[in-house]
């Protein structure tokens, strides 16, 4: 039966922000610009020669260069899936089973948010890092594996990225693929990105507790980059053949045709740790509990959502040693910890739900 003007229009795919890729001359100097060094000037002519090949790359859109067939267990088994998605799938598998085995210890994942470390220009280690650094000793202390997730080495590593998600859920949600298959992207050197091991350290856990200074009123900028990339855990399409890759009508098609928006990591406990010295920090606190809250994960009671002002107007320049003669900020931090700890073990003994489990909202998005 052919489709009413209405159901195509509801399929449109909208055209014509950007449709070409930058020329040669640009992508060459953006290319040579890693190699600005003049050491590299006795390798200019095979520096000339990888340059061809990776414009080739990107002329001819080679994302996954190397694939394999998808084979049974996937909408089309004959798809050239990528090997590397392939591979962080099935990492994220293995955690997420091990994860649900009664057998396995409790692990609890600590996120420092901070950007900021003693190896990079600011030359002195973060606050948020010596506030995780008190979760995991308490996590650990109660018999509980702590995996201590430290965003700062995005700024302190060559080549370390979380790139930034490109907002395929908002084509379709079956266009998000779980876990991410937007990158790597070979043919725009978008690779080395951090979320593959960070989707599977997020699959292995029981609980998670996130300590995030204020930046401009909102979280850090490794942060949000993370939260983000975890909109694909939150409805997203575990089989990129459904698919095809990227091809966004197929994507529409199926979310028009009834997409159950599946929360691949629902269940988890969580804490949150927020810190400022101005404003800041109660928004900042409620929009990760409200962002987790969305993604099916359980709020470890109100000792586990702290918000502080670690040396409200004062000097920079003091703020550790602020943080030093804070004691009691330091034992509300540990109490967090041992929030969670509590949580995560009523959970695992079947004791603790959300309230709120069972309910079927009326609108699947």
């Amino acid at each position: 039966m052919p489709k009413t003007s209405a159901e195509q229009a509801a399929g449109l795919v909208r055209k014509g922000q950007t449709e070409e890729g930058v020329p040669r001359d640009v992508f060459r100097a953006r290319f040579m610009a890693r190699f600005y060094d003049p050491a590299f000037r006795g390798e200019d002519a095979a520096l000339a020669r990888l340059e061809a090949i990776a414009w080739d790359a990107y002329s001819e859109g080679r994302k996954a260069p190397v694939t394999s067939r998808a084979g049974e267990g996937y909408a089309d088994p004959d798809y050239a899936l990528s090997t590397e998605w392939r591979a962080a799938r099935e990492r994220i598998d293995a955690a997420q089973h091990r994860q649900r085995s009664a057998g396995t210890p409790s692990r609890i994942l600590v996120v420092n948010a901070s950007s900021r470390n003693d190896y990079t220009c600011p030359g002195e280690m973060s606050k948020s890092f010596r506030l995780a650094k008190i979760c995991e000793r308490e996590i650990e202390q109660a018999g509980v594996e702590a995996d201590l997730l430290d965003l700062s080495r995005l700024t302190a590593e060559p080549d370390l990225h979380i790139h930034p998600c490109k907002g395929c859920v908002s084509t379709a949600m079956p266009l998000c693929h779980w876990p991410c298959s937007c990158y790597p992207n070979h043919s725009l050197n978008q690779i080395n990105d951090w979320m593959a091991e960070i989707y599977e350290r997020f699959a292995a856990c029981h609980g998670a507790i996130f300590v995030t200074p204020v930046y401009w009123y909102q979280v850090s900028s490794p942060l949000k980059l993370m939260m983000d990339r975890l909109v694909c855990a939150d409805g997203g399409n575990p089989d990129p053949t459904s698919t095809h890759g990227k091809h966004p009508d197929e994507a529409k098609a199926l979310e028009l045709s009834g997409w159950h928006f599946p929360k691949h990591l629902a269940g988890r406990a969580y804490g949150a740790i927020v810190h400022g010295d101005v404003a800041g920090i109660e928004d900042t606190r409620r929009a990760l509990a409200d962002w987790l809250d969305w993604m099916g994960w359980i709020d470890a009671g109100a000792s586990a959502r702290l918000d502080r002002m670690v040396g409200y107007y004062e000097p920079y320049a003091t703020s550790h040693q602020t943080l030093d003669a804070d004691e009691r900020f330091q034992q509300e931090v540990a109490n967090v910890a041992r929030a969670v700890v509590k949580a995560v073990t009523a959970l695992r003994a079947g004791k603790l739900h959300r309230a709120d489990e069972g309910i079927e909202p009326p609108r699947a998005k």
